[in-house]
């Protein structure tokens, strides 16, 4: 197992491996992932290994970040995913999260993305995130309100048809 990234009361959030594949499989065909992130089309275990090392490894060599596997502290269970991601169509760093939904409603997913907020300042020295967000999706956009974003314009990332919310976070 990679070294923890970072680390809250309740979690820890790593550098995935392509071990963490049967998780990130199981993760990206949920179906709340599909209608609110997106379909990867990631159906077998190597579709899933390659996912890891084309998306959060490639990120973690080429920007010193990426999505982090989130887990139990007391356990090393996996919860989902919590971190950063350079975006085509994006100017700012953008702070991305996905919890399995038996997580839901227990408060990972705001200890995670806080953290990964600090981190961000702290470690990275952004002073701005931006986070996109489904239109329909209330519960990450109230999320997302209590970090402290606030909502900034509706836009199409490169390729896609569907609008999204676009909020944004500062610091100084």
């Amino acid at each position: 197992m990679t070294a923890p990234v970072i680390e809250t009361e309740r979690l820890v959030l790593r550098q995935l491996t392509v071990d963490d594949a049967p998780f990130i499989l199981g993760l990206l065909n949920e179906p709340s992932f599909i209608r609110f992130i997106a379909d990867r089309g990631v159906r077998t275990l190597e579709a899933a290994r390659e996912y890891i090392h084309s998306g959060p490894m490639a990120s973690y060599a080429r920007h010193g970040f990426g999505l982090y596997l989130t887990m139990l502290n007391e356990t090393n269970e996996p919860l989902g995913l919590c971190g950063l991601v350079r975006r085509d169509g994006l100017d700012d760093v953008d702070l991305g999260y996905a919890f399995m939904p038996a997580y839901w409603g227990k408060g990972y997913a705001s200890e995670a993305a806080a953290a990964v907020l600090d981190y961000a300042r702290r470690a990275l020295g952004l002073t701005r995130l931006v986070a996109i967000v489904s239109v329909d999706n209330d519960r990450s956009i109230n999320l997302l309100k209590r970090l402290g974003f606030q909502f900034e314009r509706l836009i199409r990332l490169p390729g896609d048809d569907e609008e999204i919310k676009l909020f944004a976070w500062e610091k100084p």
